[in-house]
């Protein structure tokens, strides 16, 4: 009798071990293996929480900027903005710049995570609503397919710099950019952080 009641204990907690073994796998992050083909790399996609509107008070998002900035001289060879300056120098010039400056994230539905005080005019929004859009959502559906072929192209080469194409505002306007430069944001790893964009050409159709 005490041999099959040691053994019924023993069962019971090997099944009750089992059991929180399977709930504590369920909580557990999974690796997304589509998305690690995509981008080429063997990284785990790179995600963080919406950043703040830039401003005096967080350096103009100093480092997020400059991974950009760095980014595009590493594909294109030219400065977006002189390398000479300090890091929040740098920063405040590029979010108060002329051009078009954007970007997103990385994984299958990227989120846009960045854009200057030009971009957000273009695309008459604010930054909160910005950086919590989907990119796909700046183009049309007729469009997307094509924004797709573009990012392809931009994963394989890094950059590209003859883009054009229309996309559409928060208020349905659309617009015509041309010569878009689109590259592949990257750390001094070389670990993809996903795209931006830089244009200094569109007009409203």
């Amino acid at each position: 009798m005490s041999t099959f009641f040691t053994v019924g204990i023993v069962l019971n907690v090997v099944l009750t071990g089992l059991v929180l073994y399977w709930l504590w796998r369920q909580r557990m992050p999974k690796t997304d293996k589509t998305e690690s083909k995509r981008t080429g790399t063997g990284h785990k996609p790179y995600t963080r929480a919406p950043l703040p509107q830039p401003d005096e008070m967080n350096d103009y998002l100093a480092d997020h900027a400059n991974l950009l900035i760095n980014s595009y001289h590493h594909w294109i060879g030219r400065d977006l903005i002189e390398l000479s300056r300090s890091a929040p120098d740098r920063a405040r010039a590029l979010f108060e710049a002329p051009f078009i400056m954007a970007s997103h994230g990385s994984g299958n539905d990227p989120i846009f995570n960045y854009a200057n005080r030009a971009a957000l005019a273009l695309f008459e929004t604010g930054w909160t609503e910005f950086t919590s859009m989907p990119s796909r959502l700046s183009a049309e559906p007729t469009e997307r397919e094509e924004r797709e072929r573009l990012l392809d192209r931009v994963n394989r080469d890094g950059f590209i710099d003859d883009y054009s194409g229309v996309r559409i505002t928060s208020r349905g306007r659309r617009f015509h950019i041309r010569r878009a430069t689109v590259w592949n944001v990257i750390d001094a790893n070389k670990v993809l952080h996903g795209q931006a964009v830089m244009f200094r050409e569109w007009e409203y159709l």
